[in-house]
């Protein structure tokens, strides 16, 4: 059985991170190791929530990790609430990382052109820094926007996405993914670039007419599953 670590937020309510991770990559056959970043009340995007930050608890779990010899055959980060853990997570990939293993990034940081709560751009610039570490990063198109210093548009057309997705592959993962892509009405999905040969790929499927909270996590999640079953 493949084991996956993944690094992200508790919410308690909100139907996202590691409440959708456990269950999903559990689901689709691997163990799933949990290393909460925070607990939550609820996501942030509801007015008032709560939020206890675990980043003194990252290293000593860790610690035990590696006396025990635990080794992962992924290791998918999420929301991480500061600078501060993401340096912790160049720690881990360094501490657990082979040449095996598979490092999966989703910068989760921000949507519709804007940062979520208290994020600013030294955030951002080290999220960017950080995606260096991966196999793999799945950005959506404000991430991107903000980690290239792209403008950011509601309104594009395929050139633009090429241009971002081009700039994102810049900044070293080896395959890089833009999600929320929409190419034409009624239509959404995603569009990337293997760097090491040059494959670009384009999926479009329709567009539910209604906004949901984690569904980003939830194909972060489900790729992620899926690549330990063998998928490309």
């Amino acid at each position: 059985m493949k084991r996956v670590l993944t690094v992200q937020d508790i919410s308690c309510v909100g139907k996202c991170s590691l409440t959708v991770a456990l269950p999903v990559i559990s689901a689709l056959g691997s163990e799933t190791v949990i290393l909460p970043t925070a607990v939550l009340s609820t996501h942030t995007a509801f007015e008032n929530y709560t939020c206890k930050d675990l980043s003194d608890q990252i290293d000593p779990i860790t610690g035990v990790w590696k006396k025990e010899g635990i080794t992962f055959d992924a290791i998918y980060t999420g929301y991480l609430g500061s600078i501060e853990q993401i340096e912790q997570m160049k720690k881990i990939f360094r501490d657990f990382g082979t040449d095996d293993n598979v490092i999966f990034i989703d910068p989760v940081m921000a949507d519709f052109g804007e940062l979520y709560p208290a994020f600013d751009m030294d955030y951002v610039r080290a999220n960017a820094e950080l995606c260096s570490y991966a196999d793999i990063i799945v950005p959506n198109i404000t991430e991107a926007s903000m980690m290239t210093g792209m403008p950011y548009k509601e309104e594009y057309d395929e050139s633009y996405v090429t241009e971002l997705l081009d700039r994102t592959a810049g900044l070293g993962a080896k395959v890089t993914v833009l999600t929320g892509v929409s190419l034409e009405e009624g239509k959404t999905g995603v569009m990337g670039i293997d760097n090491t040969t040059g494959e670009r790929f384009v999926y479009q499927n329709r567009k539910i007419g209604a906004a949901f909270h984690g569904t980003g996590d939830l194909f972060s999640s489900v790729v992620v599953g899926e690549i330990m079953r063998g998928k490309t």
